[in-house]
């Protein structure tokens, strides 16, 4: 069996990664998210810094579906059955001194993620489960990876890691190729590959370990505080957090260069570490009127635009019942679930545990007292719970950009609509996609995140005219949504740019019928002109239809509760 890890100093590029881990190396408060894409290489190298921390460290991969007990600690069944009460330590306590990993952290329940990232800031635990309680160093080094085509972080999740980079697969032939090369070298003959690097990997631990000797002796000027504190400002950054983990990061960064003093190039260095994650990109502000008339925008017939030029209206308030409960029924969530259906998620079930079930302690000794006058635990009284539903909605917003609707006051009522819905739907679990649609082609212009002001932003300030690609917007919703989504398609039912054929419309209707989730049709034509066409668009996508004009009536409400 290949015990050796392919060794830290033998990876190939990627500088800021290992700096982002030395770092975390010297101060494990500093914890640390990869992002990238799938096989760049995020796993291997949050293994290979186990072998450059002090001698003998553990180095635990946290499972994605680990229970609560099991991660921060509870009851030691074995010994409950045996008479004994005693409290058995989990993961967190089994990765102290070492690092904890997690693949695909965005994955993990939102209560562990919370849980982990306090113990690893404050390198401190206590248990208080089941009425005991017991407290303990948990110190290790957090590292978290993630695909970003699987979802994303709740922004206040992703603000408690200290340290964030996106990492890119090499483009470049040459370093692939050398990549590969290595690969299969450590892979032929584990040992003599290590033994190659052996030298390098003790100076990475002797650095690091002098850099831990000398980091409670590192100070950082009055000027480095302020020119800290004024760079996350400019960033927009509000969290304090973001100020905490560049002071950290930048002592770290000064004891591994044997300093006691910090500067502005350390402070420099691990900017873009702490930023990249938290900073907020300012929406662009709206162009200046055009000299088109006040009320309306240049407008296109059927056959292509008389005019080319955008415009961006701002929404109209309005006012949108929540769509969770009525069209997402289907999806299994806790926060979804009828009272029904609450009730069949929490039935319990004795007997031996299943996949993914948990103990439910109290439950348990209560049922051992009822059947036995004692709190001695048998395994006929164990009382075991089923998991608890935790993915969410993926909110889908197809908004319909061309001139064809861009009469001023119907495009701010879109767009009034959009951000109703947006607000009374989506809660913090929740993806929201926005795709518009103008010219020649739609276009995905935010992809499934979990920001919910990003998403406002880019339908505020969507620009409209040009032509009615609704084929391919439907084309690529289809590559968007999943079995968790709910599509709300924003349009006025005109498609004159084809996709697969000479007929614009009947590609439309064939990409309808492809998609296969809960949604939602707004109609937002001016006239009853598109009433047939609408109809058999919303039959084809088997989604419920409702005019734009009815939205703030009492029939919303009646066609989204039947």
């Amino acid at each position: 069996m290949n015990t050796h890890r392919y060794p830290f100093a033998a990876i190939v590029g990627q500088p800021d990664l290992k700096l982002a881990l030395l770092l975390a190396g010297v101060d494990s408060r500093l914890s640390v998210l990869l992002k990238g894409d799938k096989g760049s290489g995020k796993s291997t190298a949050a293994r290979a810094l186990a072998d450059i921390l002090p001698a003998g460290v553990p180095f635990i991969n946290l499972p994605i579906g680990t229970t609560e007990d099991r991660l921060l600690g509870g009851l030691d069944l074995a010994e409950a059955l045996g008479g004994q009460a005693r409290l058995k330590r989990g993961l967190i306590h089994e990765a102290h001194g070492g690092v904890l990993y997690i693949d695909e952290v965005n994955l993990l329940a939102d209560a562990l993620t919370d849980a982990l990232l306090d113990v690893a800031t404050s390198g401190y635990h206590r248990v208080e489960r089941d009425g005991f309680s017991a407290s303990s160093e948990a110190k290790f080094v957090l590292l978290g990876s993630m695909n970003i085509e699987e979802g994303s972080l709740r922004p206040q999740l992703l603000d408690r890691f200290a340290l964030s980079l996106d990492i890119e697969t090499p483009r470049s032939a040459e370093d692939r190729a050398q990549i590969v090369a290595a690969r299969l070298r450590f892979d032929a003959d584990p040992a003599a590959f290590c033994a190659e690097y052996a030298a390098e990997q003790e100076r990475f631990r002797e650095a690091i370990s002098a850099a831990r000797s000398l980091l409670s002796g590192v100070k950082p000027s009055k000027e480095i505080l302020r020119g800290i504190s004024d760079a996350i400002s400019e960033a927009g950054v509000r969290s304090l957090r973001a100020d905490l983990a560049a002071l950290r990061a930048a002592l770290a960064h000064a004891a591994l260069a044997g300093r006691e003093l910090v500067t502005r190039e350390d402070v420099d260095t691990v900017l873009p570490l702490v930023l990249g994650h938290r900073s907020k990109h300012q929406p662009p502000s709206p162009p200046p009127p055009s000299k088109s008339a006040p009320d309306e925008a240049p407008r296109e017939s059927e056959a292509g635009p008389r005019e080319s030029n955008d415009r961006i209206f701002p929404s109209e308030p309005r006012q949108a019942p929540g769509l969770r409960v009525k069209l997402a029924d289907s999806i299994t969530r806790g926060l979804t679930a009828t009272v029904k259906d609450r009730a069949t998620a929490e039935t319990i079930r004795t007997g031996s545990t299943s996949k993914g079930e948990s103990l439910d302690v109290v439950s348990s000794f209560n049922r051992s007292f009822r059947n036995t006058g004692s709190a001695t635990l048998r395994s006929a009284h164990l009382v075991f719970r089923p998991p608890r539903a935790r993915s969410g909605v993926r909110f889908v917003f197809v908004v319909d950009a061309s001139g064809s609707q861009a009469a001023q006051q119907r495009m701010r009522a879109v767009k009034g609509v959009a951000l109703a819905l947006l607000e009374s739907s989506v809660d913090h679990k929740d993806e929201i996609a926005v795709i518009a649609f103008r010219g020649a082609k739609a276009e995905v212009v935010l992809e499934p995140c979990r920001d919910a002001d990003a998403a406002s932003r880019a339908l505020e300030y969507l620009p409209t005219g040009g032509r009615t690609p609704l084929a391919h917007a439907l084309e690529l919703a289809n590559s968007v949504v999943n079995a968790h989504a709910v599509l709300i398609l924003l349009t006025d039912g005109r498609s004159n740019v084809p996709l697969t054929s000479n007929d614009p419309w009947a590609d439309a209707l064939a990409a309808a019928k492809k998609l296969a989730c809960t949604a939602l049709i707004v109609d937002s034509s001016l006239d009853d002109s598109r009433k047939k066409a609408m109809e058999d668009l919303a039959s084809a996508m088997q989604a419920r239809l409702i005019g734009l004009d009815e939205f703030s009536n009492e029939f919303l409400m009646s066609v989204l509760e039947s």
